[in-house]
């Protein structure tokens, strides 16, 4: 829009954005992770020995947006769908989105088009899709999606994440989040900082602190209205690798500190990815997290994909018969993290995958 309508209505798209923000994190409630890209959804179809087609494709996101409406609405708050997902439609006819509304869901879109090599640096990336994003958020807008997602991957190893990666990461990330602002969406800001490594905790939380502190110094320089974010960071974990694992408490502590040198109040919320955690680790370091004494001025959710679909997925393995069933493992999980955003979960609800390792190399969508 020309800069004089903008400004015009800056106060009510400031409103407006703060209302989606808000309401995607209140406590209780987090976001579904739906939009792997068709090639990654095949990996996971390939697990469950069924083809990668849309009819599967399709047949397994309405098994996930048909849940129990009164129980999976008072667990997640929004989903991040596909654009192949954003156009179908159920088997009666009901278009995904209208399935969404109907449980108080919010359409989320991933927008993002993955990420290539950024040259020069030691096997290190950046992320493409912004040149059309603004004609592409305008429609998706009309189409009903309220906010949106963009991935950026930074790695730990020798040398890395370099200054190089880090500055361009984050301000892809700042450049995306004021594209999608201007046509009235929520941008979720997903600074990835990937587990692969032998690196301990203390390592991965000096890196968070480097890179949060320069995507909050992007966003500023780009005028982004914090209060119409969501952050989704990694939690502050040892490396995949590494011997010496950490206890819910220690990534707790780490995560928590790193968030309160880095990431403004203003922020709506954080939504955390589960990077890797098995199912029940997610849960149980989320419940740890907003379990934590220190200060923490936002709402601490999540936003999972593997961790809310694991044993979703083994339990359905593309029978009809199984829709039932997998759509119980989805509300379980649903119900676990739910009361892990509030700190009251006890554990022990471990599904078909709940405890298996979902640690995926180099992980790319």
């Amino acid at each position: 829009m020309p800069a004089e309508s903008y400004l015009k209505a800056e106060p009510e798209l400031k409103t407006e954005l703060s209302e989606i923000a808000t309401a995607m994190v209140m406590p209780g409630k987090g976001i579904l992770a739906a939009d792997e890209s068709t090639s990654t959804i095949g990996k996971r179809f390939n697990d469950i020995n069924i083809e990668n087609n849309e009819a599967n494709r399709k047949a397994y996101r309405e098994l996930l947006f048909t849940a129990n409406k009164d129980v999976i609405s008072t667990h997640i708050s929004g989903v991040i769908l596909f654009h192949e997902t954003l156009y179908q439609a159920a088997d009666d006819g009901t278009p995904f989105v209208e399935l969404l509304k109907e449980r108080n869901i919010i359409p989320g879109i991933k927008v993002d088009k993955g990420v290539v090599p950024l040259f020069g640096t030691n096997d290190e990336c950046t992320t493409q899709g912004l040149d059309d994003l603004q004609a592409r958020c305008i429609q998706y807008k009309k189409d009903g999606c309220q906010f949106a997602k963009w991935r950026c991957v930074l790695k730990i190893k020798k040398g890395c994440p370099s200054k190089l990666a880090i500055l361009e990461n984050a301000n892809v990330l700042a450049r995306y989040a004021s594209i999608c602002q201007s046509a009235r969406i929520v941008p979720i800001v997903e600074p990835e900082i990937l587990p692969d490594g032998s690196h301990d905790i203390h390592k991965c939380q000096q890196v968070t602190e480097e890179v949060l502190s320069a995507v909050y110094k992007a966003l500023a320089d780009h005028n982004v209205y914090l209060e119409g974010t969501i952050l989704k960071p990694n939690m502050v974990t040892p490396g995949h690798s590494c011997p010496t694992k950490a206890t819910p408490e220690e990534i707790a502590t780490a995560t928590v500190t790193a968030l309160q040198r880095t990431v403004p109040p203003a922020v709506s919320g954080i939504a955390f990815l589960s990077g890797g955690q098995s199912e029940e680790e997610a849960s149980v370091n989320l419940n740890a997290i907003n379990q934590y004494l220190g200060k923490k001025p936002w709402s601490i959710s999540f936003s999972y994909g593997r961790a809310l679909q694991a044993s979703v997925l083994r339990t359905w393995a593309g029978k009809k018969e199984q829709v039932e069933a997998a759509q119980n493992e989805l509300i379980k999980r649903a119900k676990a993290n739910s009361e892990a955003t509030l700190g009251t979960y006890e554990g022990g609800a471990v599904g078909k995958a709940g405890n298996a390792n979902l640690f995926v190399e180099n992980h790319a969508y």
